[in-house]
């Protein structure tokens, strides 16, 4: 008897990689749940909120709260647009694929060269701030060169366990996700419950923040509370051929992310507050205490707590450095494996013992390590380096949606066992529309800047990025040297799948849902 889903003595996953070009090499022991937990830590609520609980109260108050819901809904759209594609191209690598597929191969390699880079100097910057709760927790002063040490180990762990393979990646990234559950949405529920010192209606005022101008601006201004928090779900899209029955629980997986992270980030954002007494909330909205979340916890938790606490978030860090490697290195080797990159051949093999690309995750592991050097001999430079990491990422998400609306408007009706049928356009012109406002949002100067550097400090580093993407494209043309697969090929790539379910006997009316 033929198993569920089988085709022809392949699975119907195998098929569907064959009819776009490629031949399966990794090892498909991903669940719906595992690919989850990989997204979840990737977009890590609980380094989100630690990272930006004060700046984001010093500048919009309380309600600042509140870019958490609506960050969350844009997103959501986002997710939504990604699971189509997704559902249609289930391979390795997500936002260059996609890009490729949608659009072009040129159009893919700048997109995914600006997302690598995003990618990397975000895993350096969550390697560094998490290097101080290590330090924290065995009682160590964070000197900067505990700072480096603590930092490279993240980053070689991380590497060791992704080097194991796919099996372990996931076994760590549950482990992440139950983690980062624990720090956020029970410790925020105990603080709303028993440590309240704030009454609800705080996160309707604004305690002054924004002095006398209009609040508008100010609340603007704090976007980046919710901005920060929501990327990270495409990583379970990067793992697509490692994920089994991808085109059904890849798009889940990532609505999931989006649900459960925006639920236990408000929940621990709003605990923070709310155990906050009127004095330390003051001094949070003066600036004065600008690192206000442990001594909540000291308050609330006791020491004996507070040392448990950071056994969690060290965890938390270790998955979330864990997943961006992953992501990265996935998203390399997907450049490779079409030769679209110098030393293609090195960085696109899979060890056969680990089924996981090998050069790829070392390069993701390596340069950040030279990052942290960098940083370690010039400390002041890691808000600067890592300044237009955020933006890069909205930006490669937008182009995804822009390509998806594109090929929509060309006729285009996604044909992934997971679509939205009839109300795909209208989600895909409000991802865009919201997107496009995002990335206004994380290009406008930041409050209190007052130099031309540090005031446009992100457009800065995204045009460096993306301008020497350009440069290299136009002068070596890496398409030019590019495998012989398909590009811009939606609609008919739909055609073609469509008519390879209806060969196997699967039903038309479930073909499309």
């Amino acid at each position: 008897m033929t198993p569920p889903g089988a085709h022809g003595g392949r699975t119907a996953d195998d098929a569907q990689l064959a009819a776009l070009g490629y031949t399966g090499e990794f090892d498909r022991s991903m669940g719906l749940w595992a690919n989850m937990a990989l997204g979840f830590t990737y977009l890590s609520p609980l380094v989100g909120v630690y990272s930006l609980f004060a700046y984001s109260l010093s500048i919009g108050g309380p309600p600042a709260i509140w870019w958490i819901v609506i960050v969350g809904v844009g997103q959501l759209l986002v997710s939504l647009v990604f699971g189509e594609v997704v559902s249609q191209y289930p391979l390795a690598g997500g936002i260059y694929p996609w890009t490729r597929r949608l659009w072009n191969r040129r159009y893919a390699w700048i997109v995914s060269w600006v997302y690598i880079w995003a990618i990397i100097v975000t895993v350096t910057s969550v390697a560094e701030f998490g290097g101080g709760f290590v330090a924290a927790l065995f009682g160590i002063e964070a000197t900067p060169g505990v700072a480096l040490a603590t930092a490279v180990a993240l980053l070689v762990l991380a590497f060791v366990i992704n080097y194991s393979g796919t099996r372990t990646l996931a076994r760590i990234a549950k482990i992440g996700l139950a983690a980062e559950l624990i720090g956020v949405i029970a410790l925020g529920l105990f603080l709303l419950l028993f440590r309240r010192e704030q009454p609800f209606s705080i996160f309707f005022d604004t305690l002054g923040a924004g002095g006398e101008a209009g609040y508008v601006g100010t609340f603007l201004a704090a976007a980046l509370s919710g901005l920060f928090l929501f990327y990270g779900f495409e990583a379970c899209g990067d793992v697509a051929e490692e994920v089994a029955d991808p085109t059904r629980r890849i798009p889940r997986a990532m609505i999931l992310t989006i649900l459960v992270g925006g639920v236990s980030g408000f929940i621990s954002y709003a605990g923070y507050v709310l155990a906050a007494p009127d004095a330390q909330l003051q001094a949070i909205m003066a600036g004065e205490d600008v690192d206000p979340i442990p001594t909540i916890l000291e308050s609330s938790l006791g020491t004996a707590g507070s040392k448990v606490f950071l056994v969690v978030t060290v965890v938390a860090f270790i998955s979330c450095v864990l997943s961006l490697q992953a992501a990265g290195s996935r998203l390399l080797y997907a450049f490779a494996r079409d030769r679209m990159l110098p030393a293609s051949g090195w960085l696109s093999h899979v060890s056969e013992r680990h089924a996981v690309p090998i050069n790829a995750l070392l390069v993701v592991c390596v340069v950040p390590v030279l990052i942290c050097l960098f940083v370690f001999w010039r400390p002041d430079s890691l808000a600067r380096v890592t300044a237009f990491a955020v933006l890069g990422i909205y930006i490669a998400f937008q182009a995804v949606v822009l390509a998806a609306l594109r090929q929509r408007l060309r006729g285009w009706r996604p044909a992934g066992l997971w679509n939205l049928g009839s109300a795909g356009l209208v989600v895909n012109v409000l991802a865009l529309a919201y997107g496009l406002f995002a990335i206004v949002l994380l290009l406008r100067p930041a409050p209190g800047t007052e130099t031309f550097l540090d005031r446009w400090i992100v457009a800065i580093g995204l045009v460096i990025v993306s301008g020497t993407g350009l440069l290299y494209l136009f002068l070596a043309r890496p398409d030019r040297h590019s495998a012989d697969i398909p590009e811009g090929d939606a609609h008919e790539v739909a055609q073609h799948l469509q008519q390879i379910r209806r060969d196997a006997g699967v039903p038309v009316s479930e073909e499309i849902r």
